[in-house]
């Protein structure tokens, strides 16, 4: 075996991918129990089907989630997320380097709102430098996990994985799609995330290296490019759906795919993002209004534990915090027994809990 395939399935690599597996095994708790059982001998044994090459992909389970759009998961098994995460803790060394400073998605210390804070100072300077002519292009790939050539894909990470051990693994996870559809790649895989930023890397480096776009922006499938003028956006918008298309076999969605004058904004990454502020969109605002005035009554039908609505509240407010979100947040708390911190974090208030319970039990 390679030097890399034995950095892989070291036995080392193996507990940590499991460590890893019990943060969420919420998901996989019948199955994940069942291993915990005999984890030792069932960690040996997957290992051994690794190294022996007996090893098989499981399966999926489906399900739906609706935040922030309603979408199907479909979900490995147990052995096969353990499998797939410590792939991932050793691929991602490899890959992530080679990729631009500008890509975003499920990167360590990168994500969401440092993409975010880059668009925000990308409008600031090309504001600056091109004046009010400037325009912003985004770039918006319709049903991208669904649409991914697995082929195209396994050309691309052989560009950096030679070893034919740690492909044949590579290569075992990434086919498992079929099991699923004809084309595309599993949301609800580990893999999935790193084989969706190798795929879209090709596309950075047209724009960055190629094109010489200055600002850009890459959060998975939506691009964000900052332009000196109107006549460059439109430009910028076809060269990306035509380099889309004859290289990754990917179309873009023609109504999130748009251009606009720098003074009109961008909404992207759950921001609507201006030079000088931040908003929250207003379907977000709609979602967490709703979620929170539902809480006090699932508290009160012992639905939702006290600190499951703070952990959800707290979360929800690290979120907001990243746009100009006072006035929203104060509106929030409006008649419902909420209080906010000072670091304008979310959180029952339980005197009033108690009051809103109380009343709930005498009406029923």
């Amino acid at each position: 075996m390679s030097i890399l395939f034995n950095q892989i399935f070291s036995l080392e690599n193996l507990d940590k991918a499991y460590n890893q597996s019990l943060k969420a095994n919420g998901k996989y708790k019948d199955e994940a129990l069942k291993f915990q059982r005999n984890e030792t001998v069932n960690l040996r044994r997957l290992r051994e089907s690794l190294y022996n090459q007996t090893y098989r992909f499981s399966g999926y389970s489906a399900f739906k989630v609706y935040e922030p759009k309603e979408r199907v998961i479909n979900a490995p098994h147990y052995k096969d997320k353990i499998v797939q995460l410590a792939l991932n803790n050793v691929l991602k060394d490899i890959f992530v380097p080679t990729f631009i400073s500008d890509s975003y998605a499920c990167i360590d210390n990168r994500g969401t709102h440092k993409a975010v804070e880059r668009v925000q100072r990308n409008l600031k300077k090309a504001a600056w430098e091109y004046g009010k002519d400037t325009f912003i292009c985004k770039v918006d790939v319709s049903k991208f996990f669904y649409s991914i050539d697995r082929e195209i894909l396994k050309r691309m990470y052989r560009k950096k994985v030679k070893e034919p051990d740690v492909l044949w693994a590579m290569d075992v996870i990434t086919d498992s799609g079929s099991l699923v559809d004809e084309v595309g790649l599993p949301l609800g895989n580990t893999m999935s995330q790193l084989c969706a930023n190798i795929y879209m890397d090709a596309l950075d480096q047209y724009c960055k290296r190629y094109l010489k776009y200055k600002y850009y922006v890459r959060y998975a499938d939506d691009v964000v490019i900052v332009l000196p003028n109107k006549e460059a956006a439109v430009k910028a918008k076809k060269l990306c759906a035509t380099f889309l298309e004859d290289h990754l076999n990917l179309r873009t969605n023609p109504k999130k795919s748009q251009i606009f004058p720098i003074d009109q904004g961008v909404n992207c990454f759950g921001f609507k993002i201006y030079k000088t502020h931040r908003l929250l969109r207003d379907d977000s605002k709609k979602k967490i209004k709703r979620k929170i005035k539902k809480m006090p009554d699932l508290i009160a039908r012992n639905k939702m534990t006290v600190e499951k609505a703070n952990q959800m509240l707290g979360s929800w407010s690290g979120h907001a915090k990243y746009a100009n979100s006072t006035n929203f947040l104060q509106s929030v708390l409006d008649k419902r027994p909420y209080t906010m911190l000072e670091n304008k974090q979310l959180k029952i208030n339980e005197g009033e809990l108690k009051c809103y319970t109380e009343k709930m039990s005498s009406l029923n």
